[in-house]
């Protein structure tokens, strides 16, 4: 099985091209350039480094959240666009999934992404098996060291927001800096799973799980809150 697999959700944009869970060719780009200036070069490179072309592909994933909204809509439109023609099949996978899928050991991953405003956006799993223990959620982070401290086996927090985790949990295992970063090899190896398990989607049902409100909407809402508690 021959799968793309592209992260946008972050600073960095990052493509895979993998056989089964084999990866053929990696590359991560975080260079102050925009991911839709990035995103189809690297693409393009990652198919002619793998001797790979379009209609060969078998699998499409990509982090479908949570992370950056302009983010995520770049790399769900790129994605629906390749696959779209073909109707190949496609894995809108959970970005703090495809950070633990980077990693393997004993222990528990707790993956945890900057979502500002003192929160998180987090999720555990399984080291050794990559079974999610809890789901994805956006909170303090507080809420994440509180779930590690119950944790038996040893914990290990992963991704971009692993740094407000620790300051608050002193017995964790550090992760060194370079493995903090999303990649896209674990969407590929997790949207892997995904198809053996019946999970992936036509192209058009790919959606993006941005799991709170934009600035925006969270700014329109606080305003109308606003505006409706002055007329009472």
């Amino acid at each position: 099985m021959n799968i793309l697999a592209i992260d946008t959700a972050g600073r960095s944009a990052s493509v895979a091209l993998l056989r089964d869970d084999t990866v053929l060719y990696e590359t991560v780009c975080n260079c102050g350039l925009t991911h839709s200036e990035t995103l189809m070069p690297m693409v393009d490179a990652a198919l002619k480094m793998g001797g790979i072309r379009a209609g060969d592909l078998d699998l499409y994933a990509v982090t479908a959240g949570p992370g950056s909204f302009t983010g995520l809509r770049i790399g769900m439109a790129a994605v629906k666009g390749m696959a779209l023609a073909a109707q190949t099949p496609c894995a809108g996978v959970s970005t703090l999934e495809a950070l633990a899928w980077c990693h393997i050991g004993e222990g528990t991953a707790v993956c945890a992404m900057d979502a500002r405003r003192g929160q998180v956006y987090w999720a555990a799993f399984d080291l050794a098996t990559h079974t999610r223990l809890t789901p994805d959620a956006a909170a303090p982070a507080e809420e994440a060291v509180a779930y590690a401290q119950t944790c038996k086996k040893p914990v290990i927090y992963i991704g971009d927001g692993a740094a407000l985790c620790y300051n608050k949990d002193e017995q964790a295992l550090p992760c060194p800096p370079a493995l903090q970063v999303a990649r896209a090899v674990g969407a590929g190896l997790a949207g892997h799973a995904m198809w053996h398990n019946g999970q992936c989607v036509a192209p058009a049902l790919l959606m993006p799980n941005y799991l709170r409100l934009s600035q925006a909407e969270r700014e329109r809402a606080e305003r109308e809150a606003a505006a409706e508690h002055a007329t009472r």
